[in-house]
């Protein structure tokens, strides 16, 4: 198993649960859930992949995704639904800690795939465009699961989220010059999931109009 397949199946895991935290909190049936939390799981990469012209997208070349999206989506609304884990969790400080680690880690390791995806497509000499298809891989998901679930999207007003994979992408293509590919998806991934958690914890924003 190669480290991007880890990563992408990592990047699934955290985005298939965050978006089914989400619909839970906002009162889906079984149905709401499982759209939810595989739009945020393969949104991305869908996006991706019909930009490049890599048709028909990843998700239904190689099931993989959309399956384990769906075994980690089902596994939580059993969890919900024996008791195991309460309704009330989902209105604790916990539960926003959860919610924002599962998108830190899915945007952190969508973001270094998407540019990995882009080099393999061809466009190894394009950096804006890496640039481009790693953050949109990163919030693509993300975007529409909040569209969706009728919440002003992360992307626009939560702790420098595209900011932060934006710096984790620009740190990927630099990094890919200096050191081998591995190192540099998993320092990568890691920056952006640190600058997320920072960012919560030390209240970071960019500045808005009061």
């Amino acid at each position: 198993m190669t480290i991007r397949l880890v990563m992408e199946l990592i990047g699934t895991v955290a985005f298939a649960l965050s978006g089914a935290m989400v619909a839970v909190q906002k009162k889906l049936d079984l149905l709401g859930i499982i759209v939810l939390g595989e739009v945020t799981a393969v949104g991305g990469g869908m996006f991706r992949d019909l930009l490049i012209g890599y048709t028909p997208p990843v998700l239904f070349r190689e099931p993989v995704y959309v399956s384990t999206a769906l075994a980690v989506v089902l596994l939580f609304f059993v969890l919900l639904k024996c008791r195991i884990v309460s309704k009330e969790f989902l209105e604790t400080e916990m539960y926003e800690w959860f919610m924002n680690l599962f998108d830190a880690v899915g945007l952190g390791a969508f973001t270094v795939v998407g540019i990995d995806a882009a080099i393999q497509a061809g466009f190894a000499n394009y950096l804006f465009l890496q640039i481009f298809l790693g953050v949109l891989t990163g919030v693509g998901g993300g975007v529409m699961r909040d569209v969706m679930a009728g919440t002003t999207p992360f992307i626009l007003k939560k702790h420098v989220y595209a900011c932060a994979s934006f710096a984790g992408a620009c740190v990927y293509v630099g990094l890919l010059r200096v050191t081998a590919e591995n190192i540099a998806l998993v320092v990568s991934a890691l920056l952006i999931v640190g600058i997320r958690l920072c960012a919560r914890r030390y209240k970071w924003n960019l500045p808005g109009i009061e």
